[in-house]
């Protein structure tokens, strides 16, 4: 009998690679684990955070998405931004997203600003929009993030006006709301 060991390691790498998210419901609240591709496929409530990094010129670090991205992929959004993982709170994902993705390990006044509620332009998630500054440079892992770069605020909304379809739908949303405040 042949035992055939990459259809087994393959297996247990997509075992070990599957994301689980906490499903919520319209308050928040958690109702059940789901993996990622049924949260997406079944448009579920489910949670993220974003966080907005500033340099002390008072510029916007942006991350183009890798291509690899199952969604908006080559698209620019915010310094990052991610899903919180089943059994994690909003105030943990950000500092571990900030690190996974950037490589930003000690983010100064890392602060909750507000949070919507699940939406088409969101992805059906609740999103906890952070702040936080930091100069970089950055690690970016290129798993995740294909390039990024600072902007200055009038540069960027000019950017978002000429031409919106170069960035990701939940960052412009989120954008627009921050820049209300």
């Amino acid at each position: 009998m042949v035992h055939n060991y990459m259809t087994t390691s393959v297996t247990e790498l997509a075992v070990q690679k599957s994301e689980l998210f906490d499903v919520v419901d319209a308050e928040d609240t958690v109702l059940r684990t789901a993996e990622r591709a049924v949260v997406h496929r079944e448009q579920l409530m489910h949670r993220a955070v974003h966080v907005f990094v500033f340099n002390t010129a008072g510029q916007l670090y942006l991350q183009r998405r890798s291509l690899n991205k199952d969604s908006a992929p080559g698209k620019w959004v915010s310094s990052c931004s991610g899903h919180v993982d089943s059994g994690e709170d909003y105030d943990a994902a950000a500092p571990r997203e900030l690190a996974e993705e950037i490589g930003l390990t000690k983010p100064n006044g890392l602060e909750r600003i507000f949070k919507v509620s699940p939406c088409k332009q969101t992805g059906q998630e609740f999103v906890w929009v952070y702040r936080c500054s930091a100069e970089g440079p950055f690690i970016l892992d290129p798993e995740e993030v294909s390039d990024g770069k600072w902007i200055d605020l009038d540069e960027l909304n000019a950017w978002i006006e000429k031409r919106p379809r170069d960035f990701a739908w939940s960052f412009t949303y989120l954008w627009e709301k921050y820049a209300a405040l």
